[in-house]
């Protein structure tokens, strides 16, 4: 192997390690078999980062990935606000959500956060919501969403927080993922990946369709999968 090839290889080593000991921290009860996404009727995840190849890749088969089941209505949950108060996510009612899960050690979730702040304000006076679920540590969230000035409410929790993944059929580890909700509480999309704002105004101009009963929500989630499946045409043409 030439130098080149041995440096590159090196990097892609400590990438991985690197991941892989920030993912051991917060998924010890998780499956030995992981998976870079999770198809769901609403879609499929945007393009990972380069930089989350390696982890991608890493100890994946080859084979289909396991179904996941997207239920109707919100799932029942509470955890803890950034001040430590229980809070239960219907305490949101009424309004759609944006439901964000991901963690600090994640880089694709990182890089989303500045379209999910956009969203939350630009959005506010359509009663939608952004709601971050962080799935870490604790003091490791308070730092990050300190510096960082999020604004949009944030519940935080460990294997608590897992559950709640599970709920929405994302029983594997696989940040971030976005949960859209319209004003009834009914689950529209679970996008798999990093969000970006084509695909975010996609699914909420069905979601504000849903709440002016324009549509029932299997054609609601038909036209964010057939929009979905265009965007990635796009891209790739």
């Amino acid at each position: 192997m030439n130098a080149p090839a041995l440096r590159i290889a090196g990097a892609a080593l400590l990438l991985v390690v690197a991941m892989w000991a920030g993912a051991k921290l917060h998924f010890a009860r998780a499956p030995a078999q992981r998976h870079p996404g999770i198809p769901v009727p609403a879609g499929e995840a945007s393009a990972p980062n380069p930089s989350d190849l390696a982890q991608a890749t890493q100890g994946q088969s080859s084979g289909p990935l396991p179904p996941a089941k997207i239920p109707e209505q919100l799932p029942k949950f509470s955890l803890e606000d950034r001040s430590g108060k229980a809070t239960p996510i219907a305490s949101f009612d009424g309004k759609s959500l944006i439901i964000n899960f991901w963690a600090t050690w994640c880089a694709p979730c990182r890089s989303e956060i500045p379209l999910l702040e956009a969203l939350h304000s630009e959005w506010a006076g359509r009663e939608v919501s952004v709601v971050g679920i962080a799935v870490d540590h604790r003091d490791q969230v308070l730092e990050f969403a300190d510096r960082l000035k999020i604004g949009y409410p944030l519940l935080i929790g460990e294997q608590d927080a897992l559950d709640a993944a599970a709920a929405f059929g994302v029983e594997s580890p696989v940040f971030p993922f976005t949960v859209f909700t319209d004003r009834r509480g009914e689950v529209v999309a679970v996008f798999v990946g990093e969000l970006h704002r084509p695909q975010a105004e996609l699914i909420l101009s069905q979601v504000q369709n849903l709440n002016k009963d324009l549509v029932q929500l299997p054609a609601a989630r038909q036209a964010i999968a057939d929009g979905l499946d265009a965007l990635k045409a796009k891209n790739a043409g």
